[in-house]
């Protein structure tokens, strides 16, 4: 809300040609170095099962105010996978507040490019639980656009304001943004390419109610793209969503949980026409909530349980082995138990299960050639380590 002001890091002023600049006193960088290790109920054949990521991901973070009202969050990441270097999760902010009806407004302007990465709570995609997990493991078909679909793709400008620290709006418009890609943008190999600017919107309430803390608010997007293209027929996609925080104090301890649920109408005009899917409109619905309890600063535990349901197409999911789905259906639903402990405060050790009950349609032969979703069951071991 402040441009990333929430920790003193004061200009100082330095007067050479007889104007003043405003320099940081420091430079404010922090490090995130992640180590896992991932092991699947039944290892995807010609893989070994238990294979260790030294790092899976490691991150440079530039966050703080860098001049008056002005702030940045920016995250370069190195991935395991990848071998390389990427501009990962980065906000830029101006900040203000001023009096309206005798109340606190505070607003600004911001640039991302993540839908949802502007958000203030851990109930949103970009932020939400789990925070770490594993990249080695199959992935459902499906999920709606506005849950990473266009996570680091776009670049969005938009205006929020918190009135009376209780009633919070945001609205950001997105345009493609292929890190990568040639510029101008040919729209070639890139699966979303959107068409004019995609409007985002965020509204919430926040409120204390005796001890407890209660968030309820609505999000969700719309987006026109041309698939693989840059003009002709479009895919449409509307991405309404709900959230809700509630947290509780316990003593030292505290109880906090999250929930979200987004509902996706398409209408894939474009896709369908190329061959890529059997029919033009789909739904998807897509649901998460999370509880974790925290031990004082020390340890927590969390469980989610999370469904994913859609409409069948068997051109759009056809079968494939591991990833794919025997009966055109992406409905996917598990649960994840995780439990972690902090040594010391920046050292963060966590170990979760993820358990399936369905995977990409069925819990049995769920890809056509015999895996089941209890096949993709998974152990998942981390070192977090934030400096």
């Amino acid at each position: 809300m402040n441009g990333y002001s929430l920790i003193s890091n004061k200009a100082k002023h330095t007067i050479g040609d007889g104007k003043s600049l405003q320099l940081l006193n420091n430079v404010p960088i922090s490090v995130m170095l992640l180590i896992s290790d991932s092991s699947l109920q039944t290892k995807q054949p010609g893989t070994q099962n238990g294979t260790v990521e030294f790092p899976q991901q490691l991150s440079i973070f530039l966050a703080s105010s860098v001049a008056p009202h002005f702030g940045v969050m920016a995250q370069t990441t190195y991935d395991h996978q990848s071998d390389h270097f990427t501009m990962d999760n980065t906000d830029l902010r101006y900040a203000n507040s001023r009096q309206l009806h005798g109340k606190t407004l505070a607003y600004g302007l911001d640039i991302n490019n993540n839908p949802t990465v502007e958000d203030l709570w851990n109930s949103t995609p970009a932020w939400g639980f789990p925070y770490i997990s594993s990249d080695q493991t199959p992935g459902s078909l499906a999920a709606p656009v506005i849950d990473g679909g266009l996570a680091q793709d776009v670049a969005g400008v938009g205006g929020y304001a918190m009135w009376d620290d209780h009633i919070y709006g945001d609205v950001t418009l997105y345009r493609s943004e292929h890190a990568g890609g040639t510029a101008p943008n040919t729209g070639t190999g890139f699966s979303y390419n959107i068409s004019g600017a995609a409007p985002y919107w965020r509204f919430a309430w926040q409120q204390y109610l005796g001890k407890s803390y209660l968030e309820v608010g609505t999000y969700g997007m719309h987006m026109s793209s041309y698939p693989g293209a840059i003009s002709g027929p479009t895919d449409s996609y509307t991405d309404p969503a709900f959230d809700f925080t509630l947290q509780r104090p316990f003593g030292s301890n505290a109880l906090t949980v999250h929930g979200t649920y987004i509902h996706e109408s398409s209408s894939m005009v474009a896709t369908f026409e190329q061959g890529g899917a059997g029919m033009a409109d789909h739904t998807l619905d897509e649901g998460r909530i999370n509880a974790t309890y925290y031990w004082g600063n020390k340890y927590n535990v969390t469980a989610q349980y999370f469904t994913l349901t859609g409409s069948d197409d068997p051109v759009l999911y056809a079968p494939a082995p591991i990833t794919g789905s025997r009966t055109g259906s992406p409905n996917t639903n598990g649960y994840i138990l995780q439990g972690s402990y902090w040594p010391v405060q920046n050292i963060d050790l966590t170990l979760a299960y993820t358990g399936y009950g369905h995977f990409n349609g069925s819990g049995i032969n769920y890809d056509g050639s015999g895996r089941n979703a209890s096949d993709n069951n998974t152990v998942y071991a981390a070192v977090w380590f934030n400096y």
